[in-house]
């Protein structure tokens, strides 16, 4: 039975059926609002676009605070000051360092990381995610056939007959095939924060992905200069060693000949074979640097090469500009900002769980008793409404889905303002690095002048008689572990500078 009004503007006499409810005399006027088995359509189409026009102007409404950052003090310079540049950085921002070698292992590696793979797969999910929660925009329409076969007791449907009356045939099969129909009017703003907060998880997927991406790439520009610092310290060693050897050949000629005694032979064969270990010790940081880089690069170490041509490159200047820009460039900082996002978007869904849902139902088809005349157009049959839901009692679980819910957005406030506190920490450690190691270079070199010169004397001195062998040692030692400090504080000085732009968060020129 629906529910219609009684049109009087007819044209043409309606008669009434005798079972409609309202009035037992068709002559009489019937009352407005009646009940019949058909209904007007008109009418009904009316009453249903109505329905449609009130939910929609009520779907305006959305619960919940509004995103906006949180408050953040940050000054307008940088604590320590790097010699840097005032130039924005490009975003392949390693072939700053003008080494070919280093270009194509950077590419490898952004193509074939299997971290950055996984990433990639998340953002995917995240994207696939939000049309899901898009799709609750929509009305939902499915399909839904059956045929059953019933059969009711004899002996329950023959108690209600008058005696005599034979029992019918207490079988049937019935046949439905119905269109069916559910939509939520977004009410309260549930659906769109919830696909507001589906849109956030998908900024903080691509975001995260476009971190990790920074940090492949900085992390093979890292381990090649290290690479290359072990290449320059081992060339050091080699060189040292073929001296040592010489050494040790004319000290055991010396001996030989009575001009030397044992212990300075036996001090040249130790400081060869402190030499040697050194060299070994070089050789195994290398190797587990090239096997880190396969790594990095999504290749077996047993199958991965290093290009030619990779060395030490002259080191680049980098602009840091002002605090505020961190938000703009570092990825990891945009990401927490979509997860404040997401967080605050969770306030307005746990909100709207507090109010009525109203949801269009409806199915419409044909039903009938037996598969003969089952497309007859009188078996159609059908329903619409709507169906409203109001949480009377939920046993507290709203409330506490709601505190949940501000708790996580108190907990994303605090992540995003220790991801920004981190991330100028990371730029003033990275400049503090770049002028230290630039500073400790320039002493070195002052210290191997020194050292050179010592060593030339101390063996002039040992020549003429007036000093002993280990004077000529001690100053070789001085000299080879201070060359060896050179090779490493240049490398540790292109690590800061690459450490310097990550924690810039890489290039920005097209931002």
């Amino acid at each position: 039975m629906i529910l219609i009004y009684r049109d009087t503007s007819l044209p043409f006499p309606v008669s009434y059926p005798e079972d409609a409810t309202g009035s037992a005399d068709c002559d009489k006027p019937l009352p407005d609002l009646m009940l019949m088995k058909t209904p007007p359509p008109l009418k009904m189409r009316v009453c249903l676009m109505s329905l449609l026009a009130v939910a929609a102007g009520l779907s305006s409404c959305t619960l919940g605070p509004d995103f906006k950052l949180p408050e953040l003090k940050l000054g307008k310079g940088w604590r320590s000051q790097a010699d840097v540049s005032d130039l924005p950085l490009p975003d392949e921002w390693w072939t700053l360092y003008r080494s070919p070698a280093l270009s194509r292992l950077v590419e490898q590696a952004l193509t074939n990381n299997q971290d950055l793979a996984g990433a990639l797969a998340r953002v995917e999910t995240a994207r696939a995610m939000t049309g899901v929660e898009k799709s609750s925009w929509l009305p939902q329409f499915g399909m839904q056939n059956a045929m059953t076969l019933e059969r009711v007791s004899g002996s329950s449907f023959g108690a209600n007959l008058p005696a005599g009356i034979p029992l019918p045939n207490l079988e049937r099969d019935r046949h439905q095939g119905f269109l069916t129909l559910n939509y939520e009017v977004d009410l309260w703003g549930r659906v769109r924060r919830s696909v507001e907060a589906a849109k956030a998880r998908e900024g903080a997927a691509a975001e995260q992905l476009a971190a990790r991406r920074l940090v492949v790439a900085a992390e093979v520009a890292r381990t090649c200069f290290l690479v290359a610092s072990l290449d320059a310290q081992r060339q050091i060693l080699r060189e040292t060693i073929a001296l040592r050897e010489e050494a040790l050949k004319l000290q055991q000629s010396r001996f030989e000949g009575g001009l030397a005694n044992e212990m300075d032979v036996a001090r040249a064969r130790t400081e060869l074979a402190l030499a040697g270990n050194d060299q070994v010790a070089v050789q195994r940081q290398r190797d587990n640097a090239v096997n880190a880089l396969a790594l990095l690069c999504g290749s077996a170490p047993a199958d991965f090469r290093l290009p030619s041509g990779l060395g030490l490159p002259g080191l680049p200047r980098v602009g840091p500009g002002v605090p505020s820009m961190l938000l703009q460039r570092r990825p990891d900082l945009r990401a927490a900002e979509q997860n404040l996002r997401e967080a605050n978007a969770g306030i307005g869904v746990a909100k709207a769980a507090f109010y009525p849902s109203f949801t269009l139902v409806g199915s419409g088809g044909i039903e009938s008793i037996g598969a003969e005349d089952f497309l007859d157009w009188k078996n159609k049959a059908g329903t619409f409404g709507p169906q409203l839901t109001v949480p009377l009692f939920q046993g507290g679980r709203l409330r506490g889905n709601l505190r949940a819910a501000y708790a996580r957005h108190d907990e994303s406030v605090a992540a995003y303002r220790q991801a920004l506190l981190t991330a100028l920490q990371e730029v003033e450690n990275a400049m503090v690095d770049v002028n230290a190691y630039g500073a400790q270079r320039r002493h070195v070199d002052a210290a191997i002048k020194a050292a050179q010169e010592t060593s030339r004397l101390a063996r002039l001195r040992y020549d003429k008689g007036l000093a002993s062998y280990f004077e000529v040692v001690d100053a070789d030692r001085t000299v080879l572990n201070t060359r060896l400090l050179q090779a490493q504080l240049d490398g540790q000085r292109l690590a800061a500078s690459v450490q310097l732009i990550r924690s810039l968060g890489g290039g920005w020129a097209a931002k």
